[in-house]
């Protein structure tokens, strides 16, 4: 055959790739999704449909999401006798929110929780360490990054100490990301001495069975003492460097923003850590949403003091549901916004449906205000967020910068002066579809409140962004912000 053939054969046999691979592609995925997997593959043949076929198909193995359906069925049948709470004075859209999430996350909305904001990072391991110390009969940690160092080990030597006296302790963490970080050796090294009993999440160990897209991770961070105080938020149990070398020469530390949670509600976040740990064990640890223990007198002083009372409903979400359990009730806030919009997120790489409702609300008058970090930790995710800012500077859209070398992670976002989602979330296309998440959705005004001085502190030590400054931006930075964006689509 003559090289002439050759050529035509092989761009025909291109051809026929590219066109079955955008069949097989599109199918039950999103088109922007979609559009960016044909172009690898069109356009980086080998490369792309590697890449493809380790991080673009599949979904959690079958036995997982057979799991949640099962604990999702028994929740239900457990508050079967628990009304829908939502108080009269609440928004007229809140019932359909609550209605939303129930459908999606089997846990209904309840009232006579108490909810406290932690901002201060070693401060939050302190009040862990005094619950963990409290508690009589179990404690529940799971965290996406579980690591002992210096700054963790109150927690680790609480967790020895409830472990000696007889409380029941079950650790969750996730696998491949704690490989990623040092000391895990000797983490799972003091576990194992403790006694106590623990698993990685979503393990990658093909010669044991244990495989499933290594991208789909559990981002979960929950700690339950006696089903009677409940912790959620953004903080990993880790040292506020991270431990990298490269965070430590730049001076990098991160600022979190947790809650502690007392009454049913804690009830809710019991459920999910049961859920995971079912799933990692087939062990279905109690749990029962129509009781709740009353607080005990050795709890935290200063946490009842600065508690304030709230109506609460637990979100989890990932892909063990069929549904973006978040994504969908993040938007529904969004669109129903009459003043105020305030979003935290460290990750802001949004997928159309947010972009859309954040900048339309904008453009409907809605005070709309985003706070990110000026630097980022993960190169590529920040160059992608950064090109979404001209959109949403034209829109009227205030975008805040956190001062370096702060990395603000915290995770949450407020509407008008009554209702907040707090948690584990980030406002990215990973979050939504990717990753084992939890949200927290709280009314009350008074915690609204709370949560707003917390924006006002982000505002203080922030930056505003300007168009004019922002369009002036180098054009190597444009370059490398409109390719990163790209790279979002790739699911």
């Amino acid at each position: 055959m003559s090289s002439t053939n050759w050529s035509l054969f092989a761009l025909v046999l291109h051809l026929i790739v590219a066109l079955v691979a955008s069949v097989l592609i599109a199918a039950n995925r999103r088109p922007t999704s979609a559009i960016a997997w044909i172009l690898a593959i069109t356009f980086l043949p080998v490369i792309g449909a590697v890449v493809f076929l380790f991080i673009g198909v599949g979904k959690l193995p079958h036995h997982r999401r057979v799991r949640q359906m099962e604990v999702s069925e028994l929740i239900l049948s457990n508050s079967e006798t628990i009304a829908q709470r939502v108080s009269p004075q609440s928004p007229d859209w809140l019932a359909s929110a609550v209605r939303l999430n129930l459908n999606l996350g089997a846990l209904p909305m309840v009232t006579g929780s108490s909810a406290q904001l932690i901002e201060d990072y070693e401060g939050s391991f302190a009040a862990m360490a005094a619950d963990i110390d409290a508690a009589t009969e179990y404690v529940r940690v799971e965290f996406y990054l579980l690591v002992l160092d210096d700054t963790t080990k109150p927690v680790f030597d609480a967790l020895t100490r409830a472990h000696q006296r007889g409380v029941k302790v079950h650790v969750l963490f996730d696998y491949l990301t704690c490989h990623n970080y040092p000391r895990q050796r000797q983490t799972q090294q003091a576990l194992a001495k403790m006694g106590v009993q623990w698993r990685p999440m979503l393990p990658l160990r093909p010669w044991l069975g244990q495989w499933q897209r290594p991208d789909m991770r559990n981002h979960r961070k929950v700690v339950i003492v006696d089903g009677r105080v409940g912790y959620c938020g953004s903080q990993n149990l880790i040292d506020s460097s991270y431990l990298r070398r490269k965070n430590r020469r730049r001076g990098l530390h991160w600022t979190e923003l947790m809650i502690r949670l007392e009454g049913p509600a804690v009830a809710e976040l019991d459920a999910v850590f049961v859920t995971d740990w079912f799933s990692e064990t087939d062990e279905l640890l109690p749990v029962d949403l129509r009781s709740w223990p009353e607080p005990s007198p050795a709890a935290v002083g200063a946490a009842d003091e600065a508690a304030i009372p709230v109506d609460v409903q637990v979100v989890p979400s990932g892909p063990t549901f069929d549904n973006d359990n978040n994504l969908k009730l993040f938007v529904l806030m969004m669109q129903n916004a009459r003043q105020r919009i305030s979003v935290t997120s460290p990750y802001f790489v949004p997928d159309d449906s947010t972009l859309t409702a954040l900048v339309t609300a904008a453009s409907r008058g809605v005070e709309v205000e985003l706070f990110v970090s000026a630097i980022g930790d993960q190169s590529l995710v920040h160059h992608a967020q950064r090109s979404y800012y001209e959109e949403l500077l034209r829109a009227g859209v205030a975008v805040y910068l956190y001062r370096a070398p702060t990395v603000l992670h915290s995770k949450h976002f407020t509407i008008d002066d009554e209702v907040a989602v707090v948690g584990t979330s980030n406002m990215d296309i990973r979050s939504f579809s990717l990753n084992m998440e939890v949200s927290v959705l709280l009314r009350g005004r008074e915690f609204n409140a709370e949560l707003r001085k917390v924006e006002d502190h982000y505002r203080a030590n922030s930056v505003r962004l300007g168009l004019d400054e922002w369009l002036r931006r180098p054009l190597r930075d444009k370059v490398l912000d409109n390719l990163a964006r790209l790279t979002s689509a790739l699911m």
